[in-house]
């Protein structure tokens, strides 16, 4: 069984091939080029162009590039597992899909909307890389999978009014006073993981961060659920956020990432995303 994932995870391709599975590149479009995230462009190079005034986009991996892995696979007639980040969020899930109806081995494909990203997307492969080496079958990984899909959950605080407006989260109206009242924004994705909705609206991140801390307990987060806490290039503010996670959830399992320019590209320089999933 080979595993296929994409850089919604974190992992670069080369940090995939040493664990032993494949990573799919998002690609972001910034000062008029296209770049493949962690290949062709890193996150702080990213990060000043957009602080230069460059509007990026981003773009999920080509179906083409899918297709190669797909492909590498034919002849072995091996099982592939699939695991997407969220469907709605991004068109990484319907793009795969489509370059499995066009493999010649599709039946062997098994394509998964984990309805989650980042964070809590890295851990569910890194438990499937987990399972795998011990000898566990394609069914009962998908199984595990499928049961933790439905407890991820991912809040996100925007420092950059200007991305939410692009992004179509507020209107023009709402980002322009909300930049001048200097507020931050808190935003939480739906049950099904298809869109980012406003949740609050606090001052400070501090703030931000104890409204995000009842909401996750409001959301049944116990012990057994990891937390992550991921930014864009503010580590002493996302460190602030972690001790104060960390404070409501002593004995929980809390990392902290960077975030890739992808989705810097949704939430804008300056972001913070906490997220938890059941472990």
């Amino acid at each position: 069984m080979k595993i296929v994932s994409d850089t919604s995870t974190m992992f670069t391709p080369k940090q995939a091939e040493e664990l032993g599975f494949h990573v799919l590149p998002l690609s972001v479009t910034i000062d008029n080029v296209s770049s493949r995230e962690l290949v062709e462009i890193q996150s702080p190079e990213f990060i000043e162009k957009v602080r230069a005034g460059f509007v990026p986009i981003s773009s999920q991996p080509s179906v083409g590039e899918t297709m190669e892995v797909f492909e590498l696979y034919e002849e072995t007639k091996e099982e592939i597992l699939c695991l997407c980040m969220a469907d709605g969020l991004s068109g990484t899930f319907k793009s795969t899909q489509g370059a499995r109806e066009l493999a010649k081995n599709k039946d062997n494909i098994h394509v998964v909307n984990t309805q989650i990203l980042c964070g809590p997307h890295r851990y569910l492969v890194k438990k499937a890389l987990e399972f795998q080496s011990e000898g566990k079958s394609l069914q009962e990984i998908k199984a595990y999978i499928e049961e933790r899909i439905p407890t991820g959950k991912s809040f996100l605080v925007p420092q950059d009014f200007d991305f939410l407006k692009r992004g179509g989260r507020l209107t023009p109206v709402a980002a322009r006073v909300g930049g001048l009242l200097k507020i931050l924004p808190i935003m939480c994705t739906n049950d099904d993981g298809t869109r980012i909705e406003k949740y609050g609206v606090k001052k400070t991140m501090k703030g931000a961060a104890k409204v995000i801390v009842e909401g996750l307990k409001e959301k049944g987060v116990d012990d057994s659920y990891l937390i992550t806490v991921s930014h864009a290039d503010v580590f002493d503010q996302a460190k602030e956020v972690m001790e104060i996670v960390k404070d409501a959830f002593p004995n929980n399992d809390i990392r902290m990432y960077d975030l890739t320019p992808a989705f810097i590209t949704q939430g804008g320089p300056g972001c913070i995303a906490v997220q938890t999933i059941k472990k």
